[in-house]
């Protein structure tokens, strides 16, 4: 939104100044024509004959929440243990397939013993922002996988218990929070390039989306790769 400025008042000198302004007048300085701008170009639609998608071509986990149950004490998600919180969503099933909490093996162990071996505890220290917009805060967590891979998870409470309205694993360099969104940056197989995608709350869908996945040039990085990135696991 552009700022709003306070009104002046303005003398005859001033209007008699800023019409000269406006019609050149042919004073130095006056408005000139940029040109003919350049006719709008509808979009064309390549191949209309073709099939509609039967399914989608890749799974991000979007749209997919589980009810954990776990009650946050006056919807206050910072009264929550967070270790707690990632226990009781093991067995949590999501709302949109039969299938539980896809984590591997050896991290389900390493979390299910993180109250005896916490050196070893996957789960990572919490943060808290307001993602939905309902001037609560959502808990946003994280958890280590092998391969260097990190698991984000996002949970609001409702009615009670605790709703996770994201999960998504990758390969990731840094998960940062943006105003409501989380931005996920991931390595690009192409060396000075790298993955953003932008993770931001539908209230129709009652989860967080992948509203904006691009690829973009990382500023000072080399155009020839010296290693491969790190392998990712399904983006999801």
């Amino acid at each position: 939104m552009r700022p709003h400025r306070a009104p002046t008042a303005a003398g005859p000198a001033a209007v008699v100044a800023a019409l000269a302004l406006l019609c050149g007048c042919g004073a130095a300085g006056g408005l000139e024509s940029a040109g003919d701008a350049p006719s709008a170009v509808e979009p064309a639609r390549l191949w209309p004959g073709l099939p509609p998608a039967s399914a989608a071509p890749y799974d991000y986990g979007e749209g997919e929440t589980a009810r954990i149950p776990v009650r946050a004490p006056g919807g206050d998600v910072r009264r929550l243990d967070p270790v707690a919180v990632v226990q009781a969503g093991l067995t949590a099933r999501t709302d949109r397939d039969s299938g539980q909490d896809e984590l591997p093996a050896a991290t389900v162990r390493e979390i299910r013993a993180c109250r005896t071996a916490p050196g070893d505890c996957p789960v990572l220290p919490p943060y808290y922002r307001d993602l939905t917009g309902d001037g609560r805060e959502e808990l946003v967590l994280g958890i280590t996988l092998p391969g260097r891979q990190l698991s984000v998870r996002a949970y609001t409470p409702q009615r009670g218990a605790l709703t996770r309205i994201m999960s998504t694993s990758d390969a990731v360099i840094s998960v940062e929070l943006a105003g409501r969104d989380l931005i996920l940056r991931a390595p690009s197989a192409i060396a000075g390039y790298e993955y953003r995608t932008a993770w931001s709350w539908d209230a129709r869908q009652g989860a967080m989306l992948a509203t904006r996945d691009e690829i973009v040039r990382v500023p000072g990085r080399p155009g020839k790769a010296s290693s491969p990135p790190a392998p990712s696991v399904a983006r999801r």
